[in-house]
């Protein structure tokens, strides 16, 4: 099992590094533009092999294409971060160019590649890689719901003061600030929904940190995190190459589910060797059911001002 990783920046190299640990790939390609970067990257990763205890051959390149050739699996992480005060939004003009020559370049190397997107605004960048390469629906990923459904079991846990193991919980939607769907009708605490524990009111201000959880860590951080994103994305990399049949909400492109078509966004999915085999209908409230047909709305918008 190959796997390239193409931006060897915080978010590239986390990826990289927990798909290396979980030690289920023969190989992790790094890609970068930067002369020697990924080379770096790689070297640096190899060399807690021994103390991490993972076999994986970690490899970084700079824009040489050819040595992802055969690549199973590749993830777009490519392009610049948020900082304080940007929108996921603002950044599709650059963007939207790096992710169409990325896609383009690992189609011609690896022509039965599943895509993995996780550049932002990542539903839009989701929807311009099914553009530019022609590849089936259920080989185009776009990473952001599993993102975001881990971090609204942290403030699920946060809010119940439970160990995180005990709550389940998803979120549908765009993955912007906005556009995030918590589905707090759904989240439980060991079977038990979350409504039993805590009032109407803490359980609404869960959903409001959830939806901004990337802003909170960018205005933190200065920048985009890159822990949690780097762990999602090993998450679907994981249940794809191990053919897990794991469920995930993830962007993907829709014809007629949910009552949308021709937009990525994220649903829920089921991830085997053969990337999405099934989208999964989930009942939704008809107020879920609104902020979903709002979030949909506000993809298409962004979607709209890219060159395609």
């Amino acid at each position: 099992m190959k796997v390239t990783v193409v931006g060897a920046g915080a978010v590239g190299a986390s990826c990289a590094e927990y798909i290396a640990i979980k030690d289920f790939a023969s190989e992790v390609v790094i890609l970068d533009i930067k002369e020697g970067y990924a080379e770096g990257k790689a070297m640096d990763l190899m060399q807690t092999a021994s103390l991490n205890g993972f076999d994986t051959k970690i490899t970084g390149t700079t824009n040489d294409y050819s040595k992802t050739a055969g690549s199973d699996i590749a993830v777009i992480t490519s392009g610049i971060p948020r900082k304080p005060g940007m929108t996921r939004e603002e950044l599709i003009g650059i963007n939207a160019g790096i992710v169409k020559t990325v896609a383009t370049n690992l189609i011609e190397h690896s022509p039965n590649v599943i895509l993995i997107v996780v550049s932002n605004p990542m539903d839009t960048m989701t929807y311009l890689a099914h553009k530019v390469t022609g590849l089936p629906k259920n080989k185009i990923i776009g990473m952001g719901g599993a993102l975001d459904s881990a971090r609204f079991k942290y403030r699920l846990a946060e809010a119940l003061e439970a160990p995180i193991s005990d709550i389940d919980g998803m979120v549908i939607g765009g993955h912007s600030d906005t556009g995030m769907v918590p589905l707090a009708s759904h989240a439980t605490r060991n079977s038990i929904k979350v409504s039993e524990f805590i009032d109407a009111d803490r359980l609404q201000q869960v959903i409001e940190d959830t939806k901004v959880g990337g802003a909170t860590l960018t205005k933190l951080l200065g920048t985009s995190a890159w822990y949690a994103p780097g762990a999602a994305v090993s998450a679907l990399v994981q249940a794809i190459a191990c053919d897990q049949k794991k469920m995930f909400p993830c962007s993907t492109m829709l014809d007629g589910e949910y009552g949308l078509s021709d937009i990525c966004i994220g649903v829920p999915v089921i991830l085997g060797k053969n990337g999405i085999e099934k989208i999964v209908d989930v009942p939704l409230s008809e107020a879920e059911k609104a902020k979903m047909k709002e979030s949909a709305e506000g993809v298409s918008k962004t979607n709209g001002l890219l060159d395609v």
